[in-house]
């Protein structure tokens, strides 16, 4: 019977305590009235106009001044412009709907451009804030992006797919991936002479190599402010490989040279391909730890392929991972599509800047294996196509190089041999990515 009449007695002295807190933390009648807002009556006519003041139409044609623009951290945000609010998102529009054609119609590598321009799509929606700091577009822009993670990944999910068995083959055809970096310098030098910083100019220069996941993570780390538009220029210039590439290649070989057909690879052994990785992060541990991240994730996956110990790993970065984060990454960088971001001076050169470093990449590729043939035996002839394949946009230039010889001879099949200066282009823009690094530190 105690126990009963304690349990009443705990029991009501809970819900007294709880009134009580209930009363204290309640508003007030008169806080209460001040936050609720009446209801005014409208006509059918005033709702039509309190409807379309909310539509896109409205934003497209009546521009606001009280527009902020949508960024992933609040405090960067400022007042669009009339031109932002209307010309510049239809131009946007116009943009994104010719990269959905290039990637749908002319399949100028889809998975890369179809996400991107789809997030540009959805950053310049007018009123939604999709690429604000709590928006769809500005959580995934901080979430792997802004820190420099999303890259990474990449780089883990490339080195599982990379087959290093070209270049142990061929050793001298690392000598055109080294070539083609001249592209990356060339582009230091010349954003430094239109006025950008050393550091700005540094962090826009990998796009030269047209390595996106690479030009992310020296921007982050140099120019965070340029983050954005270094993005959208390596990524579009990666998914327009077969655009740019084949009339430079073209331009600098004969047909005689198009058609020189290599001798085949020489089986290399698994051991070799097993401690290549391993080695080429011990070296960079030794000489440039600024590029361990970089290479040292390429390396994993790479390793982990070799091994051959742990397909479902290696299988998971080959492919679920390396396909999520590709969509992740694509939104991300779409949302610098926006016409505040994209359509302003420093883009434009930007832009500018990456085109003529990523020809001169694949010019100097080209080059070199033209001066290579000149010290080489009739036997051993380099075909000059594949030091296009140089930058690191791999595995898209080595196909580019592959589908541009067999135009000229259909038994001609450069795949492999190309892909041994595409994998040392890889290495060598993160090389250069840490040589940068560490002139700032």
């Amino acid at each position: 019977m105690n126990k009963k009449l304690l349990l009443v007695v705990f029991i009501a002295f809970i819900s007294l305590f709880s009134l009580s807190a209930n009363a204290a933390s309640a508003p007030s009648e008169s806080a209460v009235a001040e936050q609720s807002v009446e209801y005014e009556p409208k006509s059918f006519t005033e709702l039509l106009a309190s409807f379309y003041k909310t539509t896109g139409i409205n934003a497209l044609i009546s521009p606001s001044d009280d527009v902020m623009t949508d960024e992933p951290h609040a405090q960067d945000a400022r007042p669009m412009t009339s031109f932002e609010q209307t010309w510049g998102r239809i131009i946007m529009f116009i943009i994104v709907f010719v990269l959905f054609y290039l990637a749908i119609a002319k399949g100028f590598e889809p998975l890369l451009l179809l996400p991107i321009a789809f997030g540009g799509f959805l950053a310049n929606i007018p009123l939604a804030g999709i690429g604000a700091e709590d928006g769809m577009l500005g959580i995934i822009y901080n979430m792997g992006i802004a820190n420099g993670f999303f890259p990474l990944l990449i780089f883990m999910g490339v080195g599982a797919m990379t087959d290093f068995g070209p270049l142990l083959a061929n050793p001298k055809t690392a000598i055109l991936g080294g070539a083609a970096q001249f592209g990356i310098f060339g582009s230091l030098v010349g954003a430094v002479a239109i006025g950008f910083s050393l550091q700005d100019a540094s962090a826009i220069s990998i796009i030269g190599g047209a390595d996106g996941p690479t030009s992310i993570f020296i921007a982050n780390a140099l120019a965070p402010h340029l983050l954005g538009a270094i993005a959208v220029a390596a990524y579009s210039y990666m998914a327009l490989v077969p655009v740019i590439q084949p009339p430079i290649m073209k331009a600098l070989t004969t047909v005689e040279e198009r058609k020189i057909k290599m001798p085949p690879l020489r089986k290399v052994h698994k051991l070799e391909k097993l401690f290549l990785p391993l080695l080429i992060l011990t070296l960079a541990m030794l000489l440039l730890p600024e590029a361990a991240p970089l290479i040292g994730a390429f390396a994993l996956g790479n390793f982990a392929k070799q091994s051959g110990v742990v397909d479902r790993l290696s299988d998971t970065m080959q492919n679920a991972l390396i396909n999520i984060v590709t969509i992740f990454l694509g939104l991300g960088v779409g949302s610098k599509l926006a016409a505040d971001k994209f359509l302003v001076l420093d883009t434009m050169g930007i832009m500018a800047i990456g085109l003529i470093a990523f020809a001169a990449g694949t010019a100097a590729g080209v080059i070199m294996a033209k001066i290579m043939n000149k010290f080489s035996s009739k036997e051993n002839q380099i075909n000059p196509l594949i030091g296009a394949a140089g930058v690191s946009a791999v595995p898209m230039s080595a196909r580019v190089v592959s589908k541009v010889g067999q135009e000229y001879d259909k038994s001609n099949v450069l795949l492999m041999h190309a892909m041994g200066p595409n994998v040392a282009g890889v290495i060598g823009s993160a090389v250069a990515a840490g040589v940068l690094l560490s002139i700032f530190k």
